[in-house]
């Protein structure tokens, strides 16, 4: 009796240290998104949060841990989709990504911090930079070999180059997230995604 019920207890710590980990990555997620990762201060995110600035360095480190940790919970569900084996391949993987533009549009707050981020990576020393240099040379060989996947098929035209179409593809991408956050009646971005591939393909 006593071992379960310390086995509960052990449970439902682990449960509260996950609920206060989420609500600080929810108050990053804001903080960072909306005042970019050198302004944003760890007392506004614990405050944010309902946690002291002790509280927080307890569950994570640093300014810095919290980002990459950060980022690597956004990543989280789109790896587990790369990773599965009935995930879309060739042509039916270029319109999971006009998909995944319009989810997009309905998660502004990841939407505005991956914006930022990513603008601000390019940055000299900032702790982002290596994240988003290898996320963006993943998805250009991800995109190429889909692209490769399509024409081999018969289902694209042999003639463009893949990596320059996952280029371009990738560029609009972050480009339409902008104009989006600026205006989002005005930009349907899976909707220009599809036109996009379909000219750049055709």
């Amino acid at each position: 009796m006593a071992n379960r019920r310390e086995g509960a207890g052990r449970r439902t710590n682990a449960e509260r240290t996950a609920t206060t980990r989420g609500e600080i990555l929810s108050a990053a997620i804001a903080a960072f998104g909306t005042r970019g990762f050198h302004k944003a201060s760890l007392q506004e995110i614990a405050a944010a949060a309902g946690v002291t600035p002790a509280g927080l360095l307890h569950h994570f480190g640093s300014k810095n841990q919290l980002l990459t940790e950060l980022l690597a919970h956004r990543d989280g569900s789109e790896i587990a989709e790369v990773n599965d084996p009935e995930r879309p391949y060739g042509t039916d993987f270029l319109d999971h990504l006009a998909a995944t533009a319009e989810r997009n549009s309905r998660r502004r707050g990841v939407t505005q911090l991956y914006a930022v981020l990513s603008a601000e990576g390019v940055t000299d020393d900032h702790p982002a930079q290596d994240y988003f240099r290898a996320r963006y040379d993943g998805l250009r060989r991800m995109i190429a070999d889909e692209i490769r996947t399509a024409q081999a098929a018969g289902d694209l035209p042999a003639g463009p180059d893949p990596v320059r179409v996952a280029t371009l593809v990738i560029a609009a991408m972050d480009g339409l997230q902008i104009q989006w956050l600026y205006d989002p009646e005005a930009v349907d971005m899976g909707s220009l995604i599809r036109d996009l591939i379909t000219a750049l393909t055709r």
